[in-house]
């Protein structure tokens, strides 16, 4: 229950840039992961961003429409497919990155650059951990 509080705790601060841009947490997460990796498979993607492969469905459909997000087969399998951000969906991480990056600032100010690079090293090692077991 304590990191989903936190969880909820640190996305208040972010809410309101993404609700002035209409564009829920799950898009938001789905745009930042394709533009930190660039193309990547619905399945990889979903994984990456969190977000259950249903639900990715939608929210690639919703960014496709807003040409945030762009489809590719890949080459030698019309099967598959290569989601990739689209220069709009650049423009707009171009657009908040002063206001998230002040959002960041003042959550690290809040509890100091100790505390918080600890607190992030902490996570990252409880991800690593699961990961090693799944």
């Amino acid at each position: 229950m304590a990191l989903l509080r936190a969880r909820e705790v640190i996305m208040a601060h972010f809410r309101p840039m993404l609700a002035r841009h209409d564009i829920t947490e799950q898009q938001w997460r789905v745009l930042r992961v394709l533009a930190e990796t660039g193309p990547l498979e619905a399945t990889e993607l979903a994984n990456r961003a969190s977000i259950l492969p249903p639900s990715l469905t939608r929210i690639i459909k919703a960014l496709e429409e807003r040409e945030f997000i762009s489809r590719n087969k890949v080459k030698d399998d019309g099967r598959r497919a290569l989601l990739a951000i689209s220069p709009i969906g650049v423009a707009l991480i171009e657009e908040l990155a002063p206001e998230r990056t002040a959002i960041y600032e003042a959550i690290e100010k809040r509890y100091g650059a100790a505390e918080h690079e600890r607190l992030l090293d902490m996570l990252e090692s409880l991800i690593q951990s699961e990961s090693a077991e799944g």
